[in-house]
């Protein structure tokens, strides 16, 4: 973001605390499903906003979409601990698992939520955030195409894909 003058831009500190504010749940909300796991979401929420300061210092701030920008730092800080973890580790999920289910169920539950994430982080990016908002978030079509600068047939036809892309990836892993 530049000035009127050619000079970069400074954030205020209100500015950045009210950007914080704003957009804190959501990308928790964002990384916790696809991390199952509350410390991770909070170490990834914690890394998007170091890392979004950096650039604020570093007078390298994105030029339009600041909610888009945060959310790619989510992701990629999500594709790079999935990148970086050994193949038999698993992050469990924090949840108070009922003993007297079968652990079977419970294993196949925490296979599947694991395939499904990613799925969706194999996903274009335009697909995933599309179903992130609209699925996940609850966004209407007006708002998601307002968001990604389409328009709301564009937004739809999006979703469409993005659906039929989970789809297709889901079937061949779960054949």
């Amino acid at each position: 973001m530049d000035d009127r003058h050619g000079k970069p831009k400074i954030m205020s500190e209100k500015t950045l605390i009210k950007l914080y504010e704003e957009h804190n749940d959501a990308i928790y909300r964002y990384a916790y499903r696809y991390l199952s796991h509350e410390d991770l979401a909070e170490d990834c929420v914690s890394d998007v906003f170091m890392r979004f300061l950096q650039k604020v210092r570093n007078g390298s701030l994105p030029n339009r979409n600041t909610k888009a920008y945060l959310y790619r730092i989510a992701h990629n800080w999500i594709v790079d601990y999935y990148r970086q973890r050994k193949p038999d580790e698993v992050a469990e999920p924090n949840t108070i698992i009922d003993p007297s289910k079968n652990p079977e169920i419970n294993i196949s539950r925490s296979e599947r939520r694991e395939q499904l994430q990613k799925a969706l982080l194999s996903l274009p990016e335009e697909q995933r955030i599309v179903i992130d908002l609209r699925i996940m978030e609850d966004w209407s079509h007006e708002k998601v195409a307002n968001f990604l600068g389409k328009t709301v047939e564009a937004s739809r036809a999006l979703q469409y894909r993005a659906l039929q892309n989970l789809r297709n990836t889901l079937e061949r892993q779960w054949m």
